[in-house]
């Protein structure tokens, strides 16, 4: 975090996870608007926490219940929808978040719907030849295809028993980078 200039408040890591914790709803999730959770912002604010979970009890708490809101609010076919629709990036956030609490999308119970797992919604969306779209009526869409790709390598990771995306301390280069001019 940069140091802040004189007779500025300074930024701290707390201050901003406190935020995070103050910013949750009533219902157990987060929204960028209103009063009912997003499961997209929900899953973001997870991933923003999870690193926390395991040294701060109050962190645990919100994400545990968190967690209850998002299983509730997952469809038959083991997807989200954000703004009226299925779609794929709700998925993919959703995995991302899971996968950084070290929760395996395809086994645990709680977000397996009718048989189906978050994983099988996202690639429910998947396009023949690759890439993902963003409603199943849609096309290929640079979004969907981004946040999809980058899910499957966060369950990738965890399967592998690697990091978590958003942490990839582990990843270490096979050969020296040099910057071409």
């Amino acid at each position: 975090i940069p140091q802040a200039p004189a007779g500025v408040k300074q930024t701290t890591r707390e201050a901003l996870i406190q935020l995070i914790l103050k910013m949750q709803l009533d219902d157990g999730g987060w929204a960028l608007s209103g009063a009912k959770a997003d499961p997209d912002i929900t899953a973001m604010a997870i991933q923003a926490l999870a690193p926390y979970c395991a040294t701060d009890a109050g962190v645990r708490t919100a994400v545990e219940e968190a967690l209850v809101t998002l299983s509730s609010r997952q469809n038959d076919q083991g997807g989200f929808g954000s703004w009226g629709s299925a779609n794929s990036e709700s998925c993919a956030q959703v995995i991302v978040a899971l996968t950084a609490l070290g929760i395996d999308p395809t086994a645990d119970a709680r977000f397996i719907k009718n048989g189906y797992s978050l994983v099988d919604a996202l690639l429910s969306f998947y396009v023949d030849g690759g890439g993902f779209k963003h409603t199943h009526s849609g096309n290929r869409d640079g979004m969907a295809t981004e946040q999809g790709y980058y899910a499957l390598a966060a369950y990738y990771r965890l399967l592998e028993g690697k990091t978590s995306l958003y942490d990839m301390t582990d990843v270490q280069s096979q050969a020296p980078y040099r910057l071409v001019v």
